[in-house]
């Protein structure tokens, strides 16, 4: 877990003294505090792991330019999907629209993902998608699922390994509620995971908190 800190004032007083001499080593810094180096030790280790300072073999510290603000952007940057997805809720595509809308309501998703035979992604299911299919006198036991869901290829999906950001701003541009994570195969994309707006509601209370994970 790393955390943006709020600074004490021993370990501003060592950024300053960085700012204003660095390269220096943690020897140097603990002579100008009149403090042992041990001592220094846990705050020069989180000032480098927070960012604030970088350190280079028999060179010293140097300080890296960076605000609270960038250092905690460039934190939001580095999260993974896969840090954050939950379990995916999936339907086989020969299951009736019926069964679809028992699975969404004891499920309390907003989307379901269709999977083949062979347990690989063939296509997604929203609220509006049964929601339409509701809508007249068919026979919602009797109609599958794979006449009204949405099919690849137009299905938007991604990986564990892609940046969360990414995904995010892919939600808002798309308008969809939420998007498969997926794992590539020989024979299609296996369903691992889901990303959805309430996964970058839990990044931003996790930020709120100080904490990125």
């Amino acid at each position: 877990m790393v955390r943006t800190i709020e600074l004490n004032k021993r370990q501003e007083q060592i950024l300053q003294i960085v700012k204003d001499h660095g390269p220096i080593t943690g020897e140097h810094i603990a002579d100008r505090l009149n403090l042992t180096r041990a001592t220094l030790r846990p705050d020069l280790a989180i000032l480098t792991m927070a960012g604030y300072l970088e350190a280079r073999p028999r060179v010293g510290y140097f300080y890296t330019g960076k605000t609270g603000a960038q250092l905690l952007t460039d934190k939001i940057r580095k999260v993974k999907v896969g840090e954050y997805q939950s379990v995916p809720v999936v339907v086989n595509e020969g299951v009736s629209v019926y069964d679809a809308i028992c699975t969404m309501f004891l499920e309390d998703v907003g989307t379901l993902f269709v999977v083949d035979e062979h347990s690989l992604l063939v296509g997604v299911l929203s609220r509006k998608d049964l929601l339409r299919a509701s809508i007249g006198k068919q026979e919602l036991t009797s109609i599958p699922v794979n006449i009204i869901m949405t099919r690849m290829p137009n299905i938007t999906f991604c990986e564990r390994d892609d940046y969360l950001i990414d995904i995010g701003k892919t939600l808002i541009d798309k308008q969809i509620d939420a998007m498969p994570v997926v794992k590539k195969t020989d024979i299609g994309y296996e369903v691992v995971g889901r990303i959805t707006k309430t996964n970058i509601t839990k990044l931003l209370v996790a930020l709120a908190n100080d904490e990125v994970l």
